[in-house]
């Protein structure tokens, strides 16, 4: 019961950047939010070049959090529709 709340380290690059993200989720997942997060900047950074990465991290998680926003109006929207 203990080694559940117990914190784990996963290192993932995003961006070029080497981060050290700490805490109780599984490696894997948090290996593929990293994956997700770093894909959905290089997209972003293709589309608008001269964007410095402040402004690209934060256009990338807006991005993100629209996308998240979306999938659970969409999931609500099927559910009440059953």
């Amino acid at each position: 019961m203990e080694e559940e709340h117990e914190k784990r380290r996963t290192s993932v690059t995003i961006y070029g950047q080497q981060y050290t993200i700490v805490g109780q989720e599984n490696p894997e997942q948090v290996k593929k939010v990293a994956e997700l997060v770093d894909r959905k900047m290089r997209e972003l950074k293709s589309k608008n070049p001269y964007l410095d990465s402040n402004k690209l991290a934060v256009l990338t998680a807006v991005n993100i959090g629209n996308d998240y926003l979306s999938l659970l109006k969409s999931d609500k929207e099927e559910k009440d529709g059953d």
